[in-house]
This record gives C-alpha cells, structure tokens and sequence, in this order.
C-alpha cells in the first residue's frame, strides 16, 4: 500500500511511501458531549475503532517560491513562478470539478508561511471504524487521484 497513517492526538497524518507528509485527515467525532470531556470521549472512540462517516482533509495546495525574506530575483523569475502556480491552481480546479467538491477552504499553512493548503470534506462510503487501515481504504481513491493529477 502506498498511502499510511499516523495518529496524531485526534488526527491522522497521512504518510506517502517514502514516510513523508503529504496531508492530514481529521475525522469527523459527530457532536461531543459534554465539551469538556471531549479529550477523553475521542480518545475512547479511538480505543474501542468507533465508527465515523467521514472527516477533513488536508492538503498542500501550493508553494509560491516567493515569499521568503531573503527573496532576490528578477522580472523572469517572478513570472516564472507566477505561471507555475497558476498552472498548478488550474489542476486545483479541475479536481474540484471533477470531485463535486464545492465547499473547500483554503488558508496559509501554519508550517510554512509561503505555502497554502486546502481542506475539503470527505464522505466515506459506508460508517467506517476508527483504524488506520480501514480509514486509508476509504481515503486511497483520492489520494491517488490527487498524485495522478501532480497535486500531491
């Protein structure tokens, strides 16, 4: 299998074949009660592979190459890297297309400050337990898509 995950506290890092990060998968609790115990109640969830209809994904979305303070270019250079995001944001779309994934957000990554990332929800094709293996099943298909496309 290509794809792995690693529980993180409440998510899962999602790990390619050469054990380097390519997303983040949080999967969807449902509404937890009472708030305060969330912590515990998750990590039961966890323990007893309760089962979830889907979650978040997290994903690099791009990396402008630009926003570095010791940036030093030319005209060229900058229109360079302007095209190639914009190819690659024109990827981006056509996977939104393709998937019907219309409510997405997209913000700048909390580990890199000239990067953004994209969530988007995913709905699993049945209740799935809380285990790596039966959650990297259900998440594989786009996974795969996302590395056919060279977004991931």
């Amino acid at each position: 299998m290509l794809w792995k995950l690693d529980l993180d506290d409440e998510y899962f890092r999602i790990l390619d074949s050469k054990k380097l990060v390519a997303g983040y998968f949080d999967p969807d609790y449902g509404v937890i009660y009472p708030k305060e115990n969330s912590v515990e109640i998750i990590s039961q969830m966890l323990k007893n592979h309760d089962k979830i209809s889907g979650g978040l994904m997290m994903i690099p979305l791009v990396k402008f190459g630009l926003f570095d303070s010791d940036l030093d270019i030319d005209i060229d250079e900058l229109d360079t890297q302007i095209n190639r995001v914009g190819e690659h944001l024109k990827k981006w779309k056509d996977f939104i297309t393709k998937t019907n994934n219309t409510v997405h957000s997209i913000r700048i990554s909390h580990t890199d400050q000239d990067m953004l990332t994209i969530t988007f929800p995913i709905k699993f094709s049945e209740p799935t337990p809380l285990d790596k293996n039966e959650i990297i099943k259900e998440i594989s298909p786009i996974l795969d898509l996302l590395q056919k496309l060279n977004l991931l």
